[in-house]
């Protein structure tokens, strides 16, 4: 067998770039076909070649190997709560704002779904004077601010905004309480009339219902779900859906990234892949846009790796986060409750120079075929899917 100098002095070019993927899809093949000689021979190079503070293959070759390791010594799921807790402890709204707002300095992997959604939202929202947004998302409010300045400017009165955000950990529990007060001051700045809440104490996203939002009958009400559904267990997806359906809002705003990580438990070698595959799209981009010594790549990479470990290494249960489906899958979800509602090509033209504003190898597809919505590819490859649904 090869040893890791061997390796990457191979003579196919395309297998020594991408050295890292080949290396753990052959050991995850030799996991799911239960060859112990091959594991630990290709668990050896890979541990030889691995780090956290390398290039790009580098660092995927480290965290995939953390996660099989797991696997393959059962630990999954004490790593996984260990490290965990050990981010919420560490987890300041400094902190958190400082990683978020320069990521979206870098990237539009946040912002393209902020322009789409808050524009629809808008759209949905012309003419109405009492205003309800329900923020079901992983966002810090980050995407509100340009909303609240777009209803500052509006040629009617300027209507009344409540926003109930849902708050589904104990670290963003700590960090909202400052968010929400750093958007009250914002509102007043902007002469919006404004009112924010958080919803809360509550063990499961499954767990809520259409009670704890205290919707009005005279209010407006759009739903905003960004990086939401996957926290779902994949089994409680069309339920939650039929309860965003009964909150009868005027529009429901779905973001997601665009990868399936729904497959059985049975199917771990297919798992792996789509995996591997939507995390070295990510990885490549996170190192194209950040400089090699940036902290705050470096945090998105650790929150990446608990991901990952959950993902391969820790037994399902009832909750299955972070279990994603592809646009398609959530589009024939929604359909049971929803009509979709089409970006205007006003929508269009802001994401187009949004995109425009960061570096090449950004672009916008639409869906097509039984798919609605927008997509946001990196180097042709869909990574974010973005979609309006109405009733």
């Amino acid at each position: 067998m090869q040893n890791s100098s061997q390796f990457l002095q191979q003579e196919d070019p395309n297998a020594t770039k991408k050295w890292a993927v080949n290396l753990l899809k052959e050991c995850a093949k030799a996991i799911f076909e239960k060859d112990s000689v091959k594991i630990h021979h290709i668990l050896w190079m890979l541990n030889e070649l691995a780090s956290p503070y390398g290039d790009c293959e580098q660092k995927l070759a480290f965290y995939f190997l953390q996660a099989l390791f797991y696997k393959l010594t059962e630990s999954g799921e004490r790593s996984y709560k260990t490290l965990v807790s050990a981010a919420e402890k560490s987890q300041s709204f400094d902190s958190a704002r400082k990683v978020i707002l320069k990521f979206q300095e870098v990237s539009p992997w946040t912002t393209f779904g902020h322009v789409a959604s808050n524009s629809a939202i808008l759209e949905a929202f012309e003419g109405k004077s009492k205003l309800h947004i329900i923020d079901i998302s992983n966002t810090y409010c980050t995407q509100w601010p340009t909303l609240l300045e777009s209803l500052a400017t509006r040629n009617d009165d300027t209507p009344h905004l409540k926003l109930s955000v849902v708050v589904t950990d104990g670290a963003r529990g700590s960090i909202m309480k400052e968010i929400g007060y750093r958007m009250q001051k914002f509102a007043r700045l902007m002469g919006v009339p404004f009112e924010f809440k958080t919803i809360s104490f509550f063990s499961r996203l499954s767990d809520l219902d259409r009670d704890k939002f205290g919707v009005k009958e005279d209010e407006a009400v759009a739903v905003n779900c960004i990086g939401a559904f996957r926290k779902l267990g994949v089994e409680e997806r069309s339920e939650f859906i039929q309860m965003v359906r009964s909150l009868q809002p005027r529009v429901v705003t779905v973001v997601e990234e665009e990868a399936d990580f729904s497959s059985k438990e049975d199917e771990f070698f297919k798992c792996f892949e789509e995996c591997l595959k939507f995390y070295s799209m990510f990885f490549e981009m996170l190192e194209e846009s950040f400089a090699p010594t940036s902290n705050e790549r470096l945090m998105l990479e650790r929150e990446c790796s608990r991901t990952i470990i959950k993902l391969l290494a820790c037994g399902r249960d009832d909750s299955e986060p972070e279990r994603r489906e592809k646009g398609i899958q959530w589009c024939n979800r929604l359909l049971e409750a929803f009509s979709p509602a089409c970006f205007s090509e006003d929508t269009i033209d802001d994401v187009k120079a949004l995109l425009k504003r960061y570096q090449a190898g950004w672009s916008l597809l639409p869906a097509s075929g039984d798919a609605s919505g927008l997509y946001m590819t990196w180097k042709q490859e869909p990574v974010v899917w973005a979609s309006a649904w109405k009733l």
